[in-house]
């Protein structure tokens, strides 16, 4: 097969990133070929290029065939059942309101064929005018309840990895198993070294949750945090090479600490699904935001705390609310942009300002929850040795695919030496 290679595509698929991913999912009892088929078509799907209801619509079938169910995490398909044919029309019925299809597409992207299908299946009128409001109201409602997530400022790390120790041991994950990475890198547009801290972005339009087929990765509606129930994962790791920023880990052993040694609290959330710790044998695992601490588990202290923030000394990582003003993330952002500001009196001419900012991967569409302060690496950026190696550390590196021959999504253990 080729890779998908357009520059007008919203992500290149060259012939690495096949080979990677499929040797990924070969390594699975799962169809391959379905798995970088809904990979690609994803990409679409969050870039605003496909719809929700398209998607849904092209695999509903293949999905079921070959797992029995259709659990994947489509926007508004819930309220309208799993009907893909009823979808499929209210999407189909769509493109009559628009003159355009840009304009049919944002309303799409923004929950409208839902609101428009509630309508109708409610025998509501076929006013795309009412359907708008609809979708405007539920795209404004984004900013209520609660929505963790990071300010992470470059500029302060060290690469000193105390958030990655801090992560591992809290969590319980196995030797070689890693939730958050410091990836250093040169840049040939940035000077010296780069440190890039990297956790799961907890992506408002996640793709991984829309391609896993049973359901075991989704969205917690109450605070926006994406995890997986380990009692559902059946280790397809179609999330894995979905995923554009190579945070899933796949557990291919027994994990080192038994269940026994984990308090039930940390892994059990409020709604009673197994979704915090390390997971056990044959099950994806990834940064959960510290998920028992939001709920309460740990003590009400440690709401609104992450192990790796409690770790840093360098102030580099910051955790809370984005919902709240006055949250952690919010105010080093704010004060942040302020202090870099650039002094008009003096300046008068000067109309930008020399902060920055930046989301990773953004312009992807995923809309990730995780602020960065400092350099962005660009598209020269390679990663470099870090500051430990696994022989420094008393381990050797048999990963089935090394962390720095393949890059950042390398997820694999290693073993002691």
């Amino acid at each position: 097969m080729t890779g998908i290679t357009d520059e007008s595509a919203p992500v290149t698929f060259d012939d690495e990133w096949e080979r990677r991913a499929e040797q990924r999912l070969e390594e699975t009892e799962f169809d391959t070929e379905l798995g970088l088929e809904l990979a690609r078509d994803v990409q679409e799907v969050i870039a605003g290029e496909m719809s929700e209801c398209e998607f849904r619509e092209k695999y509903h079938d293949t999905v079921r065939e070959e797992f029995g169910e259709d659990a994947r995490e489509i926007a508004g398909l819930d309220a309208i059942g799993d009907d893909t044919e009823t979808a499929a029309s209210i999407e189909d019925r769509s493109r009559g309101f628009f003159e355009d299809e840009e304009s049919r597409r944002s309303f799409v992207k923004k929950g409208g064929v839902a609101a428009m299908g509630l309508s109708m299946l409610l025998g509501g009128g076929d006013s795309p005018g009412e359907s708008a409001t609809a979708a405007a109201t539920a795209d404004d409602e984004d900013d209520e309840g609660t929505r963790y997530g990071m300010t992470i400022n470059l500029n302060n790390c060290d690469g000193c990895l105390a958030c990655m120790a801090a992560c591992k041991q809290e969590h319980g994950l196995s030797r070689g198993a890693h939730w958050m990475y410091v990836l250093t890198y040169e840049d040939e547009d940035q000077a010296d070294e780069n440190f890039l801290v990297r956790p799961c972005q907890h992506c408002t339009n996640s793709p991984c949750t829309k391609v896993c087929p049973v359901g075991a990765r989704h969205t917690r509606k109450e605070d926006g945090l994406v995890l997986t129930d380990y009692d559902i994962c059946i280790g397809c790791r179609y999330c894995e090479v979905s995923c554009p920023y190579g945070v899933n880990y796949f557990q291919w052993g027994e994990p080192d600490v038994p269940d026994e040694e984990i308090d039930p609290s940390h892994q059990i959330d409020e709604r009673g699904r197994w979704v915090g710790a390390r997971p056990p044998k044959g099950v994806m695992g990834k940064c959960t935001f510290c998920a028992d601490r939001q709920d309460g588990q740990m003590g009400e202290e440690k709401i609104g705390t992450t192990a790796c923030e409690e770790a840093c000394s360098m102030n580099a990582i910051h955790f809370g609310d984005l919902n709240d003003p006055d949250s952690a993330p919010n105010k080093h952002l704010e004060q942040y942009r302020g202090s870099q500001q650039n002094d008009l009196s003096a300046f008068p001419n000067r109309t930008d300002d020399t902060v920055s900012t930046f989301k990773l991967l953004e312009e992807r569409g995923t809309s990730p929850n995780i602020h960065y302060i400092g350099n962005e690496p660009s598209q020269h950026a390679r990663q470099v040795p870090g500051p430990v190696t696994y022989e420094e550390v008393g381990l050797v590196d048999n990963r089935k695919d090394a962390v720095l021959d393949d890059g950042p999504t390398a997820t694999n253990g290693g073993e002691q030496a």
